[in-house]
């Protein structure tokens, strides 16, 4: 019997596997990232990249949640697909355990690029995607932004902000954790050594004078602040925690990354009535000026950051191919 060519090229394509430590040191600016997600967007507003709603599944009993995503990027020429899994049975950092990966195959060729951990990807994309965000909601003379929350989105949340809003000067950061708020402050400085971070202790009157709110805390965190808490014209970006629902009730305007997908989990944010405010302006569409975001220098704003697929894609894509360059990661002969 004559073997069929197409499985015995298979069986001799290895797939190129990148672990956490394979990808920790591929340098990559913030820069570099906004404009792969950039990009990305202005695609998928174009119509020439395709992004499925996301699949998930949930224990019944609140311990796990499961995500996958599946994207096409018509520009790069890729396809992939993300998949997560989150447990959590105790609600705290002992018990959590988070596992992300991202699988990236070249649709010019029909070969595939590698198999990711995709924690890092996440910890750019979505920082990369807030300064994108306050890039198109921030109202005009803006210069204050207030960060709140140290873990890993807070500590790349500043370099990508600049790298898209140079204009702002006046930092300010809210934490309780002294190791996060020390991580911060280094990220901030590997990047723009001469800008200036105040840690504040009171983010209630630091809100009172901020611009731009970064609310990216973790569920433990105590801040929720309320609309009476923000300056007029600004823009409060919900990433994590940190806001309260009438900073999206009382907002002026709402923006978010995909109105499918806020409505899919930000469910925490609804109203006294149990419903979730509508969307008026989506990213991609602002991008591609099909949508406003901003019409007047005293509204505020409310951006809710929840991500595309088609964003890992392009900054996994990005990593892969430097971290492939510099002969990193492991070759398994996966259908041999």
């Amino acid at each position: 019997m004559i073997e069929d060519p197409l499985n015995i090229r298979d069986r001799s394509t290895p797939l190129r596997v990148l672990s956490r430590s394979d990808l920790a040191g591929v340098p990559i600016t913030p820069g570099d990232v906004v404009r792969a997600v950039e990009d990305a967007y202005l695609a998928f507003a174009a119509g020439d990249s395709d992004n499925p709603r996301k699949l998930s599944v949930a224990n019944p009993d609140g311990w796990s949640v499961s995500y996958a995503m599946l994207g096409r990027d018509g520009r790069r020429r890729v396809v992939a697909m993300k998949t997560s899994y989150k447990f959590d049975p105790g609600h705290d950092r002992s018990t959590k355990r988070y596992y992300t990966t991202i699988t990236l195959y070249d649709d010019s060729t029909g070969a595939p690029i590698a198999l990711m951990d995709c924690s890092r990807v996440g910890a750019l994309r979505t920082p990369a995607v807030s300064a994108l965000l306050v890039r198109e909601t921030i109202r005009r003379g803006a210069e204050s932004v207030l960060l709140i929350g140290t873990g890993t989105q807070g500590r790349n949340a500043l370099p990508h902000l600049l790298a898209a809003n140079p204009q702002l000067r006046k930092l300010m950061l809210y934490g309780t954790h002294p190791e996060g708020l020390d991580a911060v402050h280094r990220q901030l400085a590997e990047y723009y050594p001469h800008a200036l971070l105040e840690t504040v202790a009171d983010p209630q009157a630091a809100a009172a004078t901020a611009d731009v709110v970064l609310a990216t805390a973790g569920p433990g965190t105590e801040v929720a602040l309320e609309s009476s808490d923000l300056a007029p014209g600004s823009t409060v970006v919900l990433v994590g925690y940190g806001l309260a629902p009438s900073t999206l009730i009382d907002a002026d305007r709402v923006v978010a990354t995909s109105a499918e997908q806020m409505a899919l989990t930000g469910t925490d944010m609804v109203g006294p009535d149990g419903r979730l405010r509508a969307v008026d302006a989506e990213l991609p569409q602002i991008l591609s000026r099909r949508a406003v975001a901003r019409r007047s220098d005293d509204e505020r704003i409310f951006v809710y950051n929840s991500g595309l697929v088609l964003t890992d894609i392009a900054v996994a894509h990005a990593l892969a191919e430097r971290a492939i360059a510099e002969g990193r990661g492991t070759e398994v002969p996966l259908w041999d």
